[in-house]
């Protein structure tokens, strides 16, 4: 099996480094690494660079925002199965992809997920929100669950045949192509119980009350893309689960 990651960055050279050094640390081999850059000026490009061919594939261009930089590397994606990992985050230790294989395979998977740690932008060492994403049942999206998109690996196919990421969803792009996926068109899914990825904390979606309203509203209307109906109290619930993860 091959794999395909792809990183998207725009202006990140704090921390575009440590991203690609946690994707070039895996111990699988057969690992297709692409980064697509928003055509940055704060020398992220250089950095990317330096790695010469240890990076598969690399553009840099003007794009109009993350979820299109994704969509142009899943296009360039060649692996049966993608995974997106973001500049400001990083893989939790060098067998992540090895695990990904190996459990995908024994479960013959469309699609694997994890558990995700968030970060302290400044030490990752200190963990500010620990999410555990638990085990899919039928209902899990109607209870306000979603997996950590960055813990996400899912076969090329199914992007080839379910679509791609919709750029009219804002915040939301992860999460509506997620629900389509799992629960519109019920792709087989196997759950890994290990943290994946570590994310550093300063999301968008989620530091203003503002822009989790907005979110919340971009929730609703990933739902109503897809012709269903959530519970009345689906996207209250989503919000709420996150509050344990604090604990």
């Amino acid at each position: 099996m091959k794999v395909s990651i792809i990183t998207v960055v725009y202006n990140g050279a704090a921390t575009i480094r440590h991203c690609i050094e946690s994707v070039l640390s895996q111990n699988f081999d057969s690992i297709e690494y692409i980064i697509v850059d928003g055509n940055s000026t704060d020398g992220t490009k250089e950095i990317i660079a330096s790695y010469g061919s240890k990076i598969s594939k690399f553009i840099s261009e003007p794009d109009k925002g993350i979820y299109d930089a994704m969509n142009k590397g899943v296009k360039l994606a060649t692996g049966d199965v993608v995974g997106i990992l973001n500049a400001d985050d990083f893989y939790a230790d060098a067998n992540i992809i090895s695990d990904v294989v190996k459990a995908m395979n024994q479960s013959d998977a469309d699609a694997c997920y994890g558990d995700l740690n968030y970060v302290d932008g400044q030490n990752e060492t200190v963990i500010k929100r620990n999410w555990v994403s638990g085990q899919y049942k039928p209902n899990s999206f109607l209870m306000g669950w979603m997996p950590p998109h960055p813990t996400f690996f899912v076969k090329k196919k199914c992007y080839e045949q379910f679509g791609d990421f919709r750029l009219d969803m804002g915040s939301a792009a992860d999460y509506e192509i997620m629900l389509r996926f799992i629960f519109k068109y019920g792709i087989k899914l196997t759950y890994i119980p290990k943290v994946l990825v570590k994310m550093r904390t300063g999301g968008v979606s989620n530091n203003t009350l503002k822009n989790r309203i907005k979110a919340n509203n971009n929730d609703r209307k990933a739902w109503r893309v897809n012709d269903i109906k959530p519970w009345f109290f689906t996207l209250l619930l989503k919000p709420v689960r996150k509050i344990v993860q604090f604990i």
